[in-house]
């Protein structure tokens, strides 16, 4: 992938992001609303950031879709803080091609996006992953059973 490419996915994981904050917010209420306010307007801004640098690297920045596909679509609180992790989530992994980049400040700029994700995800659900953004390690095979001596057919 291109440093064009990459600035692209996390500028669409963005967008994405917006909508889904978007819905969460018009359908929570209390502290949750204002979680969820605060996360729309921290994606909106790391939107914006990404455009200006795709401006200034000669690029034509994507325009939002319409609407987009969710995995969930919130009717409760628990379903709320379900979308709000994955979005959460899905940021971070668009991110972490970007810490690979020569620019220091794109790297700069990634990095921090992904701890405030995590951070974020955190807050809603005190789990995290061991390499936030990275896919989870394949769960190791269970050993084989060797039949035990007692178990051994006598002769």
């Amino acid at each position: 992938m291109t440093a064009g490419q990459e600035l692209d996915t996390a500028l669409a994981a963005e967008h994405a992001a917006v909508y889904a904050y978007g819905i969460i917010g018009a359908r929570t209420t209390g502290n949750l609303r204002v979680i969820a306010t605060a996360a729309f307007n921290a994606h909106r801004a790391r939107r914006d950031r990404l455009r200006t640098l795709i401006i200034s690297g000669g690029g034509t920045p994507a325009e939002p879709t319409a609407t987009y596909d969710l995995p969930v679509i919130p009717s409760t609180p628990a379903q709320a803080v379900e979308l709000a992790v994955l979005v959460e989530e899905g940021v971070t992994t668009a991110y972490l091609e970007l810490t690979a980049s020569t620019d220091a400040a794109v790297r700069q700029m990634s990095a921090l996006a992904m701890q405030e994700c995590t951070t974020r995800s955190y807050g809603l659900r005190p789990e995290i992953a061991a390499f936030p953004g990275m896919p989870p390690a394949p769960k190791p095979a269970l050993p084989a059973t060797a039949p035990s001596s007692s178990a051994a057919p006598s002769q």
